[in-house]
């Protein structure tokens, strides 16, 4: 493959990964905030022997999101879970095959799918202005439901920055890079 499409395709990977970084420190932050709404409620529950709904919903959501939007963070840190039992002996090559199929076979249709079908999800809950049906509930439910298309676009980048990379390692002939 041309040297200069390399450059490009390593270009535009290098740009989804520095986009997925950011998110990733951002969205980090969500750990320290859920752990101190936990703090507070576990406090609030059994010294004080009160409770607010509101706080317990909200930290479902903050765990959903932060789960959610953490997923393609993961994967550029190639963090994710792998059954890792040939992968790990492979070469870097072998691995740039494995990665590629995986993208394309499996993530890449993944996201899409997650992506299409809860764009009603979300566009639904937002026109009926849904919210908590528990008394003192958090209002405006589609604003997690949102996360979810959210969490999976930015997932279906880092596939590509993955399926790219892969494209990368695969063509370049460079013998200091195998």
């Amino acid at each position: 493959m041309n040297y200069s499409i390399l450059r490009i395709l390593f270009k535009i990977s290098s740009f989804i990964d520095s986009a997925v970084e950011k998110s990733g420190r951002y969205i980090s932050w969500l750990t320290t905030i859920l752990v101190l709404l936990v703090c507070y409620d576990v406090a609030a529950r059994y010294l004080f022997k009160y409770s607010i709904v509101a706080v317990q919903e909200l930290e479902w959501h903050i765990f959903a999101a932060l789960f959610l939007l953490g997923a393609s963070y993961t994967l550029k840190k190639d963090q994710h879970v792998r059954v890792d039992l040939f992968y790990s002996k492979f070469s870097e090559k072998q691995k740039a095959i494995v990665n590629l199929a995986g993208t394309v076979l499996f993530l890449i249709p993944f996201c899409l799918i997650i992506i299409i079908f809860s764009k009603n999800f979300v566009v639904n809950s937002f026109l009926m202005g849904e919210s908590s049906p528990d008394p003192g509930g958090l209002p405006a439910r589609y604003i997690i439901k949102a996360v979810l298309p959210l969490s999976f676009f930015i997932l279906l980048f880092q596939g590509i920055s993955l399926l790219l990379k892969s494209v990368i390692t695969l063509f370049n002939n460079n013998p200091d890079s195998n």
